[in-house]
């Protein structure tokens, strides 16, 4: 249910303070030990940010798409491990089930996840398959009342925090597509579930990601999202177009922060006897990088209502997607330049925040898969428009 006006200012207002008083001020030392401190992850839960989508019934607030962009683009001024924290509860992490779930899944889990006190994780990637969804190689053998799984998820993010996992498994080998492809609900601790070690990483420190691994790994028949097999690849198509445009979100609200931060230095570090922000090459650089997040603003929006229009917005989301993600990395290479040699002094913020923003360029599907959706459905299009 959309909120009304005033609510929806009053919560981007108190985001937007949050971000300001509480999430910049700590990216530094976040930076540092690769840790979000508890009481931050304890302050967002007061704060309800892990319930953002969830339903009200549920207790959560369940945000429209439009106002979760909104509640992103603010969110995302801060580094982007701080988001990466609670995104997995807003998002893929839980959004399988609140879409697909059975009411006894939904009642389960989702009010947990929506107070924050279960971390949910999204297991699709493996070793050998990353964005081909439809190429998951995990199987779950059908057993009497349950289902055994095998196989290894990588790079899962928050899974060293998880206490649910969206698992993507083979249950029918015949079927070597994604028709074979299904979703479960897994709990932490249950035999045969295990953890690899945490990876480290280029950037987003405090973002933790690791493998998770499944050795007859029992689950009950329960555990099957929907209660019907072969639905997996179809849940997953409807959670990863929702987060592309969570993360092309996210794409907008640092390339306003990185925007920022770019201007003020160059207002106050002066060369030449006058202040960098007057020489016309680094104006240049001010107004492409203001005119690329704008763009990337516009295209974030249109699609999220759209969405909520009840369009399928498949398109349109990997277009926002790859155009706010590659925007950003061009904006956070423009910020280490106009920084100059304190571009890559850590100390200045710069270097970290190149770092953090290339990552956005390949999960949630990378630039060449989105390049790739987009012109098969362009295809697709004329071919039907040719009668062909």
């Amino acid at each position: 249910m959309a909120l009304d006006a005033d609510t929806q200012s009053q919560l981007l207002e108190t985001i937007r303070s949050f971000v300001d008083e509480r999430l910049i001020p700590a990216e530094a030392e976040v930076a540092e030990t690769d840790v979000i401190p508890e009481s931050i992850v304890a302050d967002m839960r007061a704060l309800g940010l892990f319930g953002l989508t969830a339903p009200e019934e549920f207790g959560g607030l369940g945000l429209t798409m439009e106002e979760e962009v909104l509640a992103i683009f603010e969110l995302g001024r801060a580094a982007p491990a701080f988001r990466s924290m609670f995104a997995t509860n807003v998002g893929i992490g839980m959004q399988g089930i609140a879409i697909d779930g059975t009411p006894e899944q939904k009642a389960k889990y989702l009010p947990r996840l929506a107070s924050g006190d279960l971390i949910g994780s999204f297991a699709l990637t493996e070793p050998e398959v990353g964005s081909d969804a439809g190429s998951v190689r995990t199987t779950a053998r059908r057993d009497g009342d349950d289902y055994v799984i095998n196989g290894t998820k990588r790079f899962i993010t928050n899974a060293p925090h998880a206490g649910l996992f969206t698992v993507m498994a083979r249950t029918d080998p015949a079927q070597k597509g994604a028709a074979g492809v299904s979703a479960f609900a897994v709990e932490r601790g249950t035999p045969g579930l295990s953890l690899g070690k945490p990876e480290k990483k280029m950037g987003q420190q405090g973002a933790h990601v690791c493998d998770v691994i499944f050795e007859d790994c029992r689950v009950p028949a329960t555990a099957l999202i929907g209660g019907v097999e072969g639905q997996g690849f179809k849940t997953a198509m409807k959670v990863l177009d929702k987060g592309r445009l969570h993360i092309a979100a996210a794409c907008v609200g640092l390339s306003d922060r990185i925007i920022e931060d770019m201007v003020a230095y160059a207002v106050g570090r002066r060369q030449f006897g006058r202040p960098l922000a007057d020489f016309q090459l680094l104006q240049a650089f001010f107004a492409d990088s203001k005119a690329e997040a704008y763009a990337a603003r516009c295209m974030v929006i249109d699609a999220a209502r759209k969405r909520d229009a009840g369009q399928n917005v498949s398109v349109e989301a990997s277009c926002a997607k790859m155009f706010a993600s590659e925007a950003v990395g061009r904006i956070a290479d423009r910020n280490v330049q106009v920084h100059g040699g304190m571009g890559y002094i850590r100390e200045y913020r710069a270097e970290q925040l190149f770092r953090d923003a290339r990552l956005f360029r390949i999960y949630e599907g990378t630039t060449q898969i989105q390049q790739i959706i987009i012109a098969k459905a362009l295809a697709t299009d004329a071919r039907e428009r040719l009668g062909m």
